[in-house]
């Protein structure tokens, strides 16, 4: 069978760590994490995993801390994680079918991000062949990808594996993960030092220019995002954040709502993975339904749980869309589905209290809204106290919470 390394670069992570390497002690034949100065438990808990530790000093650059951890492994491939991301036990004979490939240099894999309520699916190039021509770029978001495709002009016999099933889950993006390690900051610092030397890469654009939208610089994170469109070295999966980031600029505008249009129609055209756009079908439904044009918003939010039937959000999108249109029954129906796959989801109960309410389903109607006041009350108390005040006024008393 062939052997298989796993890498990681670490620091304080032992919150984390032990659900990282529970994730792939069964499933790798040996653990190299390079600790870069942990004062926590985070070494003790490696080793006590059976992890080979060792250290290295931080000099502000990923990519070299995970080039350093290559010099010591010994497997034919190589899984890399973050401490804050588990291996799916389900993609696993998957992986190792793809690994018997002669021929495969790079196994991409779908990383799922939790906290990501608009596009909650990436694809990452973290299982590849132990080659000596394939290292890490880039100081933030470091990857193999560019010195693969070198790689591949010298020797185009290599090909790169897509993976589509969920192969990892990434923790490190929900809000207390972001607010504890000061992430968008880290983030920035780094891409603008990469930026500053390399102006027009297209991949630096698309990260920076879209971390910058996340932190409200709206005109400085478009003029990059336009900037990397312009450079013509972009490939699919660029182009395709590049549109999908000034999309979703665009739509906030309220007077660029045609360039927005244009840009999530350009993202959805891009030859990847149709789970990777998940996100832009999402927000194109949500742009299509504040204009009204409630037909097209049905199909692009159908088109969003046929790719994901798991995914909460689009049920609640399609049916407040279907609600719009007059067509109930279907509109309970998606906001049941949406209900079933996430039971906290409170604005989907409220809406479906309204729902029933004008099917003249009562009952149902009131358990639903006092769902929605119980879960507002604990998410959000000012939205349980609107709810409330604002089901008096139709004539709807003593509603109780849940709680």
């Amino acid at each position: 069978m062939t052997k298989l390394s796993f890498c990681a670069i670490v620091k304080n992570e032992e919150a984390s760590l032990p659900k990282c390497l529970e994730s792939v002690k069964n499933v790798v034949d040996e653990m190299i994490v390079m600790d870069t100065g942990s004062t926590d438990k985070t070494v003790e808990i490696a080793e006590k995993f059976g992890a080979k530790v060792l250290h290295y000093d931080w000099h502000n650059n990923f990519s070299a801390a995970r080039n350093e951890t290559l010099k010591y492994v010994r497997g034919e491939w190589i899984l890399v994680l973050d401490a804050d991301e588990v291996l799916s036990s389900e993609i696993v004979p998957q992986m190792r079918h793809a690994m018997e490939d002669k021929n495969a240099i790079v196994i991409n894999l779908i990383r799922q991000e939790v906290g990501a309520a608009q596009s909650p699916y990436s694809l990452v190039s973290r299982l590849f062949r132990n080659h000596p021509e394939v290292k890490f770029t880039r100081p933030y978001h470091s990857i193999v990808d560019d010195s693969v495709a070198q790689l591949l002009k010298k020797e185009p016999h290599w090909k790169v594996i897509d993976l589509t099933p969920v192969a990892i889950v990434h923790y490190g993006y929900t809000p207390e993960a972001i607010a504890s390690l000061d992430k968008y900051n880290r983030a920035r610092k780094l891409m603008e030092e990469f930026f500053a030397a390399y102006p027009n890469d297209p991949y630096v654009c698309s990260k920076l220019g879209g971390l910058y939208l996340q932190i409200g610089k709206e005109k400085e994170g478009i003029q990059l995002l336009r900037q990397g469109l312009k450079s013509n070295q972009a490939d699919a999966h660029i182009l395709f954040e590049l549109h999908y980031h000034l999309g979703n600029a665009y739509a906030r505008q309220k007077k660029q709502l045609k360039q927005a249009v244009k840009h999530y129609q350009k993202a959805i055209e891009q030859p990847i993975l149709p789970i990777l756009k998940l996100g832009a079908y999402n927000n194109f439904g949500s742009l299509l339904k504040e204009v009204g044009d409630l037909q097209n918003a049905q199909k692009a939010y159908e088109i969003v749980v046929k790719i994901d039937p798991n995914f909460a959000l689009g049920y609640y999108n399609l049916g407040t869309t279907l609600k719009a249109m007059g067509r109930l029954p279907e509109a309970i129906a998606a906001y049941q589905s949406a209900i079933k796959l996430n039971p906290n989801y409170a604005l989907a109960y409220q809406n479906l209290g309204v729902a029933l309410l004008k099917v003249g389903y009562f009952p149902e109607s009131i358990e639903a809204f006092e769902k929605a006041i119980s879960l507002h009350e604990t998410q959000n108390p000012q939205e349980a106290a609107r709810l409330r005040q604002g089901l008096r006024e139709m004539g709807i008393r003593n509603i109780e919470s849940n709680q």
